[in-house]
Formats: structure tokens, sequence, C-alpha cells
């Protein structure tokens, strides 16, 4: 068989394989049908993340640990952000916090933390100061003091939702496998960062991370949600493969080190330029270090 043949082989597999991404459209009788799959898609698809291979330690010859800043105002970082209006679109479409948050809440996950250490572990509950705001009107004081119950009506909530979601925060490790003799990332941690929600409506509001979660415990939740595929929307990819395969921007704003992990900005102040600077610097020192190993 000829590259021609090759090619036009491999493309009919891609093609066909695409046409099932969204099951059933195109055989669909009432809207109800639609992704809707046969037992037979169901048995073939095999869809499951990828499992990680396991790296023993020794065979670890250089690590660094670094903490990334994905910005949603980024084109290419859409996908993580949209869609934030889910009404007038299907269920299966969803934002990458709302899916986080709904598996929160249903119990799915319940192994999430206040820091990217993940030391101090932390429930629902305990996310409620970081996620609602309850304030009370004037009205609502004056029932108060009055000795009268306060009516909901004065009772203002402001949850934050998936359209107050500004940045992810992710945590990783760069390290060289001597076995494999290359360079190689695994994402530990990631983190949805918002506005303070207690300040969240005013001009200025510093951005805080509302939690961590330890991403391996979460990859099969992320692996059945999918993100909107800009290239071809009839091939959806989902977001433990989007993140796996840093299909994203990212700048590092924090490395290990030894003045006990201090951020670029600590050391570099008051200096934006400077600070991309210093991240791109150490990108290129991790990226420099696969060649070095293979220097002598």
């Amino acid at each position: 068989m000829n590259w021609k043949g090759i090619v036009l082989t491999v493309s009919a597999v891609l093609i066909s394989g695409s046409a099932l991404a969204q099951a059933n459209i195109l055989n669909a009788k009432t809207p109800e049908e639609v992704g809707v799959k046969t037992r037979e898609q169901i048995e073939a698809d095999n869809d499951e993340p990828l499992a990680y291979g396991y790296v023993d330690d020794r065979d670890i010859l250089w690590s660094k640990t670094v903490w990334e800043k994905i910005d949603l105002d980024e084109r290419i970082n859409f996908p993580l952000y949209y869609p934030i209006d889910t009404v007038g679109i299907g269920s299966d479409r969803r934002s990458l916090y709302d899916v986080l948050m709904r598996n929160i809440e249903n119990g799915k996950i319940d192994a999430i933390y206040s820091d990217s250490y993940f030391t101090d572990k932390r429930s629902l509950e305990d996310l409620a100061a970081t996620l609602v705001k309850v304030d009370t009107t004037d009205l609502g004081y004056e029932q108060l003091n009055a000795g009268e119950p306060v009516s909901l009506e004065y009772i203002n909530r402001r949850k934050i939702t998936a359209a107050d979601i500004q940045e992810w925060r992710i945590k990783g490790v760069w390290y060289f496998d001597k076995r494999q003799g290359e360079i190689k990332y695994r994402l530990l941690g990631i983190a949805p960062v918002a506005p303070d929600v207690n300040f969240i409506d005013s001009e200025q509001s510093d951005l805080v991370p509302l939690f961590w979660v330890w991403f391996p415990s979460v990859r099969e939740i992320l692996h059945e949600a999918k993100a909107f595929n800009n290239q071809n929307s009839s091939r959806p990819i989902s977001f433990d493969q989007l993140l796996n395969a840093r299909r994203f921007n990212a700048y590092i704003y924090k490395e290990e080190n030894v003045q006990q992990d201090r951020e670029i900005k600590e050391y570099i102040s008051d200096n934006a330029l400077f600070q991309l600077l210093e991240a791109q610097r150490i990108k290129e020192e991790i990226r420099n270090k696969e060649q070095d190993m293979w220097s002598y």
C-alpha cells in the first residue's frame, strides 16, 4: 500500500470515529434521541482515561515542582471557562468549574483541600463561607431591630458561579525519567480562582483560590465531562485529556525553592514585565534540562 492509500485509510477511520462523537444525531427522529448510544456503541467506546504508568522513585533523576496560572481571558483557555450560561444548551456541555462543583455537591468528589500542599481537608459545608455571600438589606435590619423575623425578600444571597472564575491554578511536577530518557510532566492539583465573595461586586477585589482538588483522584470524572473542541465540534475533548495534554496557556508564578516556596512576586515586586520574564526563565530552565542530561 502506498503512502496515499495509508493516509486515506487513516482519514476514513478518524472520520468514522468523529461521526459517533454526537451519538445518533444523524439518525434521531426526535430531539430526545440525540446523544442516546446503542449497546454496541457503548461496548465499543471503551471510554476510560489513559492510565498513568508507574514511575519508581529511583527512575527520577531530576524533578521540579511548579505552580502555574491559567488566565481565562486568553482565547486558548476558553474551553475551560465556557459555557457560563447553561440554560440554552444541552446538559452534556458544562464548564470545568460546574463539573467540579456538581460532583462535589453530589458527593462523588470528597477530597477537597484548602491549599496546594493538600494537608488541610475541607468539606462542602466548610466551603459555604468561600462560595456564598449572605447579606441583609437595610429594611431587613429594621425588622431585626424591631424584634421581628427577617423576611426572605430582604436577604440577598450572592453565590460564585462559573462566570466569576477568572483563573485556574495548577500544581505539577516536571521530572526526568531515566528509563524513557526524557522530561515528562505530571499534573497534581487544580484550583478555581475567583474574587473574594465578600467583595465580589466591588471594583477591586483580590483573587483567591476557592479550593484545591487532587487531580489524579478526579480523572475519571473529568474524562466523562467534555470540553468544546473549536477545531471539530463532532469530536469533543475531555477535560482530562485537555489538561494532561496541556492544551492551554499558563505561566509559572511559583516554584519550589529554599525560601519556603516563595512566589515570583515576592522577590520581584511591582513589575509585571520582569515577573513574566522570570517565569519564562524558569520555563526555559526546565526545557533545557532534558538537553543537559544528554550532554557529556
